[in-house]
């Protein structure tokens, strides 16, 4: 009798089991439209839980860095307040828990009230800071031109810790989180539990740096043969086949490289997965979605590359100019700005173009995708809301210096930085300073 029950009761389990593992399959075609403000998988109360907290708090939105955002925005927006820095902003901002985090030329590393524009606190490098907030667990990580990552308190802005690189780091950092696991007894499925965070950065030493957030401690070194000029994008939990999978080694950070490579590497430890030789240099950060890399180089090249064979599936060409610009990645399109001043706007299975909108300069700001919409920057001075669908204008709003930072889109409301130092923030109506 008892070993019946214990039987029934090893059958509840894994039942249970599959309940929430289909529930979480079925859920993960709505939560692929945009990216959740973190990546993490939490249990409580024996449930998969997925954290629905708005904002933008790191560069593209999420960890797979696919430029979408949560909500609508409408047909015309206005301008809700401006902010001042002393210096060019080429930072692309975050925002989080009611704060906009950005980087200045001055220097400065700045924290906004997205509701006034008011300035919370302000924290001083050493030399001008281009890369992009990163914000986790109230914690903002953001490189600077002096060779060193920041840990700052975000609500305070005090220094937590600093880590030297053997460079200027000039791309965003991205995070992950440690794994641990338990399992499930009489059932081969383990389910990954919280652990510790990990920042990951590139820098211009060649090297992509993974440190402990707790203390600044580095936990291994992936070294390129050039400059890493961007963003790693990291995917750490995949669904294949109908089953929830852990990929191997704790999942992949995949980035582009001045060598011309993109490189995937496991987050586990830094070894290297594989390389892909793109024939040119990459700037953009690449953007990581469904097993395939995104991202264009300096030939004017736009690839998407399939990470488990290693092997490029499609190439586009259409460009004529190098691409900076990082792509937004949708469930069908691909978006992305190039020198060629334009806006380009591609089939996600084939790569074939759909549209072009044309700006008066070149566009080195990531576009972004929100709803029907799609956000961008331009040299030439302004911001643009563009149809996803067919690539007319919606609207523009001319600041007057060149945009080259990328939109942060949270709430409704658009931020981005200008080369006249300020920080702009658009919304559907005005909210007085």
């Amino acid at each position: 009798m008892r070993v019946a029950i214990g039987k029934i009761l090893a059958v509840a389990v894994v039942f249970g089991v599959c309940i929430v593992l289909a529930a979480l399959i079925m859920s993960r075609s709505e939560s692929d439209r945009a990216e959740p403000a973190t990546g993490k998988f939490e249990i409580r109360n024996s449930k998969f839980e997925i954290p629905t907290e708005g904002g933008w708090p790191m560069f593209r939105g999420g960890q797979r860095l696919l430029g979408r955002a949560l909500g609508t925005l409408p047909d015309s927006m206005r301008l809700v307040w401006r902010f001042q820095t002393d210096g060019q902003i080429k930072s692309s901002p975050a925002v989080y828990d009611g704060l906009v985090f950005v980087g200045s030329s001055d220097a400065n590393i700045y924290a906004i009230d997205l509701k006034n524009g008011r300035q919370v606190w302000q924290y001083r490098t050493g030399d001008a800071v281009e890369a992009s907030p990163c914000v986790v667990e109230g914690s903002v990580f953001v490189g600077s031109s002096d060779n060193f990552l920041y840990a700052l308190d975000a609500k305070t802005g005090r220094l937590l810790w600093k880590y030297e690189t053997g460079g200027q780091i000039l791309g965003a950092a991205n995070w992950t989180r440690s794994l641990k696991k338990f399992e499930i007894r009489n059932s081969k499925f383990e389910i990954p539990t919280e652990g510790g965070v990990w920042i990951l950065v590139g820098s211009y030493d060649n090297k992509l740096h993974c440190v402990d957030s707790a203390n600044g401690k580095v936990i291994w070194t992936y070294e390129t043969d050039s400059y890493i000029n961007g963003s790693p994008a990291i995917d750490k939990f995949e669904i294949r086949n109908s089953k929830f999978e852990i990929p191997a080694k704790g999942g992949l950070a995949v980035f582009g490289g001045c060598d011309a490579m993109i490189h995937v590497i496991s987050l586990a430890d830094g070894s290297k997965a594989t390389q892909i030789d793109t024939g040119s240099f990459i700037a953009a950060s690449a953007a990581l979605f469904e097993g395939r890399v995104y991202v264009g180089n300096y030939d004017g090249v736009f690839i998407s590359a399939d990470i488990a064979s290693g092997k490029i599936v499609w190439k586009y060409t259409g460009g004529d100019a190098p691409f900076f610009s990082s792509a937004a990645v949708g469930e069908n399109i691909v978006v992305v700005g190039g020198r060629d001043k334009r806006v380009h706007c591609l089939s996600r299975d084939d790569g074939k173009l759909l549209w072009t909108f044309a700006t008066l300069g070149e566009v080195d700001s990531s576009p972004v995708i929100c709803g029907d919409k799609i956000v961008v920057g331009s040299k030439d001075g302004r911001i643009y809301m563009i149809k996803a669908s067919d690539g007319d204008l919606v609207w523009s709003y001319e600041v007057g210096q060149p945009i080259t930072s990328s939109p942060a889109v949270a709430n409704g409301v658009v931020v981005v930085g200008s080369d006249d130092g300020h920080v702009f923030a658009f919304g559907s109506e005005y909210r007085s300073q």
